[in-house]
């Protein structure tokens, strides 16, 4: 699909590189076409990268999506330029009298952080019950996750004794459910986190539905019957060089971390990781977007009532 972006934003030129397909504002501008309003709050620290990773993720399938960006956080960030931000980012109070047709909010790393000690947790829980009425359905991605199962379900905060890091492989409960349509019965993805998701916490107290694990029994994919919040516990968007990134970062800060399982060749941190899991990840964003997003999603905005067919 084309993504429809500012022409200015660096992702551009990077996703073309890749050879995806991007539509800048100047262009789509002449198409007349209602393209699906997607926001994305991000909560990563290295914004530019997450862009890029998500991006590339909303750029495979015929429908054409504008994307805003949005912070929440006003603190000044250490690892994106403030003039990046001024320029592509937008502020809670620029758009909530706005409807969107997607909302996704990215991971963040603060599996270790207690909800009420993170910063912008107020914002957080604001924009979710803003999402209520304003959004026809929502993803939320790893740290995000745990966050919308506290304000959404009231579950408190789950951690694991030691990070989960690595590519693991994952099956599939429901091969006729849209959001896990023409997935293999098993396929791989990557994690990178404290946070605990066991299905049957999932299952006992909550009434959503899985649709997928992870082999050793933890909720990977488990969305609501009517479309409106779809959750995903690991990481589909990373780069084949994340985990790794974040392996030698733990390295140089003498945190002894575990070597990231499945992931680097022969387990050798020395040799070059490759991405396994892009084809699911693309698929599972494309199947969110048509079958959790278009189809449901109304004409005119304006009239923002989701309801499935």
């Amino acid at each position: 699909m084309p993504i429809r972006v500012l022409d200015e934003l660096p992702a551009v030129n990077f996703l073309r590189e890749e050879n995806v397909f991007v539509m800048t504002t100047s262009r789509a501008s002449g198409q007349e076409i209602r393209p699906l309003k997607v926001l994305i709050l991000n909560l990563m620290p290295k914004k530019i990268e997450t862009e890029n990773q998500f991006l590339r993720l909303l750029s495979n399938s015929p429908l054409q999506v504008d994307i805003q960006l949005l912070r929440i956080d006003a603190r000044e960030s250490r690892n994106t330029p403030a003039e990046h931000l001024n320029n592509f980012y937008c502020n809670f109070d620029d758009i909530c009298d706005q409807n969107f047709d997607g909302l996704i909010v990215t991971g963040a790393p603060l599996g270790l952080v207690e909800f009420n000690d993170v910063a912008y947790w107020p914002q957080i829980r604001q924009v979710l019950e803003w999402a209520k009425d304003h959004v026809t359905s929502t993803l939320f991605v790893c740290w995000a996750v745990q966050a919308a199962l506290n304000i959404l379900y009231g579950i408190p905060k789950q951690t694991r004794t030691d990070k989960l890091s690595g590519v693991y492989e994952h099956h599939i409960l429901h091969p006729h459910a849209l959001l896990t349509r023409g997935f293999d019965d098993s396929f791989l993805a990557p994690h990178s986190r404290y946070a605990d998701f066991p299905a049957a916490l999932i299952r006992d107290y909550t009434d959503l539905e899985i649709l997928a694990e992870t082999e050793e029994g933890d909720a990977y994919l488990f969305a609501s019957k009517d479309k409106r919040i779809a959750f995903v516990t690991g990481h589909p968007e990373y780069d084949a060089h994340t985990l790794a990134g974040e392996y030698f970062r733990d390295v140089e800060a003498g945190l002894n971390p575990e070597v990231p399982y499945n992931y680097f060749p022969k387990n050798d941190p020395q040799n070059i990781p490759r991405a396994t899991w892009r084809s699911h990840g693309n698929l599972l964003f494309t199947n969110w977007l048509n079958y959790y997003v278009y189809q449901i999603t109304p004409y005119d905005l304006r009239h923002m009532n989701p309801t499935l067919d």
